[in-house]
């Protein structure tokens, strides 16, 4: 299996460096060098690229804007000598970010994620296997994704635009901007259940049900009516 790549990056000694890895990787096929992402889009219109070495700082348009601007994306691999778009590239999925100078051994190892992802995307496995349970997630804290681990969460609360995850390990809940319904999302229904309109729980955690309140350690979430029923045969399932 070919890659067929191009490499865009505004300083001519970059795309230099980067077509003589291209090179020493032999499933890498050059189709063509940028410099900057006009040059690119005139490019993808001609050949059918697989993947792209991407630098971020150019002028015109930032390799970012650019990767969000196509209709159809090939894989990308940022090369950049900035660090702080990294957060931005977890949410553009992109198959890996490399800061420069970059070795050899580095970029090989890049690009054979690219081939490992290109391999699943034609030879899907055709299998059904039961998706395994997941033991964290990431979350944006400020100019950070922070490492949620599901079974030190003990209770979410929702605010507006934002929500607040206590964990067992931190004395501070970790704010990030989310709804509960968004972050619900990232959780197994076995372990978690919505108890109010502002609260998510984790159902091992609870240690006690006085009338409508829910106590976890120092914490005491409300239960709405509504909700008060499956809660009570979530735990007896469980139990």
């Amino acid at each position: 299996m070919k890659l067929r790549c191009i490499a865009v990056d505004d300083e001519p000694l970059a795309r230099r460096l980067i077509k003589e890895n291209i090179e020493q990787i032999p499933f890498l096929e050059l189709v063509g060098t940028c410099k900057n992402a006009f040059e690119a889009m005139t490019l993808l219109e001609k050949e059918k690229i697989d993947l792209i070495f991407l630098d971020i700082q150019m002028p015109g348009m930032i390799g970012t804007k650019f990767i969000e601007s196509l209709r159809e994306k090939p894989m990308v691999i940022f090369v950049t000598a900035y660090s702080n778009y990294a957060v931005e590239s977890y949410d553009l999925e992109v198959i890996d970010y490399l800061l420069k100078p970059v070795s050899l051994e580095r970029f090989t190892k890049a690009a054979y994620k690219a081939l490992d992802t290109q391999k699943k995307h034609e030879n899907p496995v055709q299998i059904q296997v039961p998706p395994s349970t997941p033991e964290y997630f990431f979350v944006k804290v400020e100019y950070a994704l922070v490492k949620i681990i599901l079974s030190e969460i003990t209770h979410i609360e929702g605010m507006k635009d934002y929500v607040k995850i206590f964990i067992s390990s931190a004395a501070r809940p970790v704010l990030t901007k989310s709804t509960l319904k968004g972050i619900s999302e990232k959780l197994p229904l076995a372990d978690f259940m919505r108890v109010h309109k502002s609260y998510i729980v984790r159902l091992d955690k609870i240690e006690s049900i006085r009338g409508n309140t829910i106590s976890i350690g120092k914490y005491e979430i409300p239960i709405s009516e509504s909700q008060k029923t499956d809660l009570l045969d979530a735990l007896d399932a469980g139990g």
